[in-house]
């Protein structure tokens, strides 16, 4: 998984928009704002034991496959701005990348956007409370196992939410104090 920081841009959302020079953004720096990866096997994740043990320990029991192109997605153009527009979540985001690739970008303590481009192996979680948003790349594709801790919620809470108890929650579990 790659990740850095982004330009202001606002031309096509699937390009990179890599600022000039090229600001990477470690892993270390990810977890910091409680964004969490593993890098599994999907070829095999309808028997992964990484992936298993994964779900028990977080309590992931829930899971669907979503395929996002325009040939796949019912209302593809809508969806994809709909991905696209900042929210929050009351629950943590789990996304596990079984084939394709995309972005997803989240904001910093700085309220800054980092771009995160997850690939086919690639699981994140997005904590409860951060900011962020998802679209695709310039492949146009990606086929993701959705993950939730009992039955899926799919409410985003769209910008501004700086005063929802979620979000504060969030602030003051990965805000330097």
């Amino acid at each position: 998984m790659e990740a850095w920081y982004m330009d202001d841009s606002s031309e096509d959302q699937r390009q990179p928009h890599h600022l000039n020079p090229v600001q990477l953004v470690s892993h270390e720096k990810l977890a910091a704002l409680g964004v969490l990866h593993w890098n599994l096997d999907a070829d095999r994740y309808e028997t992964d034991s990484k992936l298993q043990e994964i779900r028990k320990k977080r309590g992931y029991s829930y899971q669907d496959i979503i395929t996002v192109s325009p040939e796949k997605l019912p209302n593809y153009e809508q969806k994809i701005r709909s991905f696209f527009e900042e929210h929050i979540h009351l629950d943590e985001e789990i996304r596990y990348c079984l084939d394709g690739s995309g972005y997803f970008d989240v904001r910093d303590l700085g309220d800054r956007w980092i771009r995160i481009w997850v690939k086919k192996g690639d699981m994140i979680v997005l904590p409860a409370g951060s900011y962020h948003r998802f679209t695709l790349d310039n492949s146009n594709y990606i086929k993701a196992m959705r993950l939730f801790v009992g039955e899926p919620v799919w409410t985003p809470y769209n910008r501004p939410q700086d005063e929802h108890p979620v979000r504060k929650q969030y602030i003051s579990l990965f805000a330097p104090q």
